[in-house]
């Protein structure tokens, strides 16, 4: 069984590898969008994978550390481009959640990326 909470954060960058005069190079900022997904069997007494509370105590670190921040400041976070934000995470989340088995983030309504570990 698969299944997924969403969580927002508000965060500032700019992408620093972009080729001159590219948009991405100035200051700007995203409503973020984070889906972390877990496989895992049906707990048969509980009748689920895992407490949704649960999750979201495992990604509150997490948040804190990316909300209302610039986050080519945070340290592994200094090209803050959807896919290095995506493996950032993951790496952080993925010790506390064994069964996380993809994270989507996505910067705009329309544009993101999908982790699935390497």
């Amino acid at each position: 069984m698969e299944i997924f909470r969403e969580f927002t954060f508000e965060a500032a960058h700019r992408l620093p590898n972009v080729p001159e005069g590219h948009k991405c190079a100035r200051l700007h900022g995203h409503s973020y969008k984070v889906i972390v997904h877990v496989v895992a069997p049906v707990d048969p007494e509980a009748g689920w994978v895992m407490d949704f509370g649960d999750l979201k105590r495992t990604f509150k670190p997490i948040e804190a550390q990316l909300d209302h921040y610039y986050l080519n400041d945070i340290e592994g976070l200094e090209n803050p481009t959807s896919e290095v934000l995506a493996r950032w995470i993951w790496e952080r989340l993925k010790p506390a959640l064994p069964d996380l088995s993809a994270l989507t983030v996505r910067e705009t309504c329309t544009s993101g990326c999908t982790y699935r570990g390497e």
